[in-house]
């Protein structure tokens, strides 16, 4: 049985049997076997077999934003009605998924044992560290109940933001994907056999429809090369994912639409860290040091990290948030009157109900664009095979009708 790489999860297959009697299956990720048959055993399992799933050995991801979200939401409503930190952790272990249950009770353990929160949420892992650092600040003003509410709200925003922007990524990935899929079967089953029998029927062949059979000759009479070759190409895509989905991001965000669209999804995500972060009681300065870490977007990442700088130097803040030119005027604006009448947090709260909201606005809009400009693809894709091989069917039944 072969060991996880330490500090490494590692996906297991794994066969237990069940209290009533009857087995389980499933994968699970753990560091360990023994790992794994304790996770199982909290849930009333008995670890019998398991196997590691080759390949699937990765970095500790930690929770998903799911677990994040039932997670603050438990213990916001818990906290807030007087239940002790422990025994709502102890619920919120119940509520979330079984791959978070670990994570969580040992988050119970430590706060039991005497340790703070925050601490135990650094140490458990799973969330990241401007989460943490909302704890820390929460617990230093003594409302960790509505941080925890203001993060849950935080999360559902995010998790609504990641599903337009997963839907984007989907809906044209499988429309491209069928489309491929058909246009090589008949480059490759098809137009062949067509060339072959307009050859032997003595007609001329366009150019194109040449290359075409050339082509799915190619294909089909090396198959063995290519099928192994193709694969490995999507193998090596797969491993380098992270590489080419930044790519992927990089160029859309030079492109009309999808440029507005990313800088709608980060700005919603900035604004909500901060409404969290002021919420918290954490200083502006340093909130902004933990909510930039949020923003992939370069020019408005470039920019609020100057507007920092500048601000912990001694600038003005509302003369600074006139500078961030990555920021729709109307968002500057109203920063500058919440931070004349000192309310920022409420500012932010409502930018990230907007930039929400927008990125709604936004996708359906480009949903919109996409389908028909999808359409066109697939009839470039396949309507030119189509082309390729009526045009000399037409051109030999023209022939025969005279």
């Amino acid at each position: 049985m072969s060991r996880a790489v330490s500090g490494m999860n590692a996906t297991f297959f794994y066969v237990a049997a069940r209290p009533g009697g009857g087995t389980s299956l499933g994968f699970r990720a753990a560091k360990s076997r023994p790992a794994l048959a304790e996770q199982l055993r909290k849930e009333k399992l008995l670890l019998r077999k398991s196997y590691v799933v080759p390949g699937a050995t990765a970095p500790d991801r930690g929770l998903v934003l799911g677990d994040q979200a039932v997670l603050n939401e438990q213990l916001g409503q818990l906290l807030s009605r007087g239940v002790p930190l422990i025994e709502a952790l102890e619920v919120v272990a119940q509520t979330v998924a079984p791959g978070a249950r670990p994570r969580v009770e040992k988050m119970r353990e430590m706060v039991a044992a005497g340790s703070s929160f925050s601490e135990a949420a650094h140490t458990a892992g799973g969330l990241d560290a401007v989460t943490v650092a909302i704890y820390r600040a929460a617990e230093r003003t003594g409302d960790l109940a509505g941080a925890c509410k203001q993060l849950s709200v935080t999360v559902r925003r995010t998790l609504a933001v990641v599903g337009r922007a997963t839907t984007l990524m989907i809906y044209p990935a499988i429309v491209l994907l069928i489309a491929g899929l058909v246009a090589t079967v008949m480059l490759v089953f098809i137009v062949p056999k067509l060339g072959e029998q307009l050859e032997s029927a003595g007609e001329k062949i366009p150019w194109y429809t040449t290359a075409m059979v050339w082509t799915g000759r190619m294909l089909s009479d090396n198959m063995i090369l290519v099928v192994p070759v193709a694969l490995a190409v999507g193998f090596a895509a797969f491993m380098a994912r992270k590489r080419v989905l930044a790519l992927v991001i990089g160029v859309t965000q030079k492109l009309p639409l999808m440029s507005e669209l990313v800088m709608a999804q980060e700005a919603a995500r900035f604004f909500a860290v901060m409404a969290a972060m002021t919420r918290a009681g954490v200083p502006l300065a340093d909130g902004l040091a933990t909510a930039n870490q949020a923003i992939s977007h370069k020019a408005l990442r470039s920019q609020m990290d100057r507007l920092r700088t500048k601000l912990v130097e001694g600038g003005v803040l509302r003369v600074l948030i006139d500078q961030v030119e990555a920021l729709p005027l109307a968002t500057r604006k109203l920063l500058i009157a919440a931070e004349r009448s000192g309310d920022l947090e409420s500012a932010f709260n409502s930018l990230a109900g907007d930039m929400t909201d927008e990125v709604e606005r936004r996708s359906a809009r480009l949903l919109a664009v996409l389908q028909p400009a999808l359409i066109v693809v697939m009839f470039v894709v396949i309507g030119s095979l189509l082309m390729a091989i009526l045009v000399p069917l037409l051109s030999m039944g023209s022939n025969l009708g005279k």
